[in-house]
């Protein structure tokens, strides 16, 4: 009898605990449901104002259309070909990597060591001053920077051909946004000075929200500057680092103000970028 009565009661609890299970596995898979609802939404979103986007561009690119009559034929990949055998689209490729190779070395790297500089100063005063004055330039418009540096850039009345032939460089006095062979570094150097401060203020953040007690510790072990930059630094922004090479590049190949405003593409081509080419 008392046999009996155990194992009803344990079947009782097992029948309680398994509809204990079901019912919590349906709130779990209820749960996952409504995580996907929102993950749907979001995927919706993005295939409709992304991938769908870059589907019709594709398909769009295959035909070729008469924008008086708006007669549409299909050429297939012609313009594709076409493309390819475009002596300027390889120019403006090159000026595109040739952009994004100096502004990861002079926007991410040489801006991550004038922040750490910046940071490593004692006095907080002169901190946020020189924080300040780099980040000037980026709160300018990219436009009036580029009508900016077309002035400097001037050979009769322009300031750095001044500057070199009171310097006693009068033999690099030349048309610098004129010349084939300089117009497209002159260019990019001005926007490194527009952009130069934005990334070092972000590496500053970043370096801000290290713990002071780590370079102190290192400083009692009697690491320099050098070491503490390189073994505390560096590791701990490597997020910011990464995440600036990847903005950088991507700004690098969407350039269209600057060359527009300064040279156009000119001279004969030599500064032309994809955008500006494609425009």
């Amino acid at each position: 009898m008392m046999v009996a009565t155990a194992e009803k009661v344990s079947a009782v609890a097992y029948g309680a605990a398994r509809r204990r299970w079901a019912s919590k596995k349906v709130r779990v898979r209820l749960g996952n449901l409504l995580s996907l609802r929102w993950a749907a939404i979001a995927l919706i979103l993005v295939g409709w104002f992304v991938y769908y986007p870059i589907v019709d561009n594709f398909i769009v690119s295959t035909t070729d259309e008469d924008i008086y009559t708006g007669e549409v034929t299909n050429v297939g990949l012609a313009n594709y070909d076409r493309l390819l055998h475009d002596p300027i689209v390889l120019v403006a490729l090159f000026n595109n990597c040739l952009y994004a190779l100096i502004s990861v070395v002079f926007q991410v790297f040489g801006a991550f060591l004038l922040a750490a500089i910046i940071e490593d100063l004692r006095s907080e005063r002169w901190r946020r001053f020189w924080r300040a004055v780099y980040f000037v330039p980026s709160a300018i418009s990219i436009t009036v920077t580029g009508l900016l540096f077309y002035f400097i850039y001037q050979p009769q009345i322009g300031l750095l051909d001044a500057a070199l032939a009171r310097l006693g460089l009068g033999q690099l006095v030349q048309p610098w946004l004129g010349n084939e062979h300089t117009a497209i570094y002159a260019i990019i150097a001005m926007s490194q000075w527009q952009g130069f401060g934005y990334t070092t203020l972000l590496f500053a953040i970043a370096i801000q929200k290290i713990p002071r007690d780590l370079y102190d510790a290192a400083t009692m072990d009697g690491a320099g500057a050098l070491r503490r930059l390189w073994n505390i630094t560096f590791p701990l922004t490597r997020e910011m680092t990464g995440l600036m090479v990847i903005v950088t590049v991507a700004g690098a190949f969407q350039v269209f103000n600057e060359v527009m405003v300064m040279t156009a593409g000119g001279p004969n081509n030599s500064s032309q970028v994809l955008g500006t080419w494609l425009y």
